[in-house]
């Protein structure tokens, strides 16, 4: 029995496609978020690592890459950069000193505090093309998406 010729490859196809629209909006919700809060000079991800670090003191490297699902070695040079800004303390662990635990400083939760509302503006940004119920329904989707897939991760969620 003959096989079905393959579809033709397109550039249509490519930006039909699941990867390609995750990885654009992506770099849209990079972009919305470095807009909103660029008096803060944060990244995303610096963003959410000091939430973490505020929602779990003394939380350590490897399990804040765990909260984050972000990669470990990389991590390591958005510990630094917050520190350098003095948005966190790394405090040895009574138990064993090689292992360096996570703190805000007072500096780390104003800025935390002042962000907010920017973070919350880009949020809207986000979705603000669609209707509230597409909204609704998107995230909905976009949650079980993640939550199924999330094993297939480099750096599976684990909060």
């Amino acid at each position: 029995m003959p096989s079905k010729p393959a579809a033709p490859i397109t550039i249509d196809a490519v930006y039909a496609a699941p990867g390609y629209l995750f990885r654009r909006m992506q770099q849209i919700a990079v972009s919305i978020f470095m807009e909103e809060c660029k008096a803060f000079d944060l990244t995303p991800v610096q963003y959410a690592a000091l939430i973490a670090i505020h929602t779990h003191p003394g939380i350590d490297a490897t399990r804040l890459s765990a909260v984050i699902a972000f990669d470990r070695s990389t991590l390591g040079s958005v510990i630094e950069r917050l520190q350098a800004k003095n948005y966190i303390d790394r405090k040895p662990a009574p138990e064993d000193k090689r292992i360096k635990l996570l703190y805000l400083t007072k500096s780390g939760a104003a800025i935390l505090r002042e962000i907010i509302p920017a973070v919350e503006r880009a949020q809207a940004r986000m979705l603000e093309p669609l209707k509230p119920t597409e909204r609704k329904t998107l995230i909905g989707l976009l949650v079980q998406l993640v939550d199924l897939n999330n094993e297939a991760s480099r750096v599976p969620l684990r909060a």
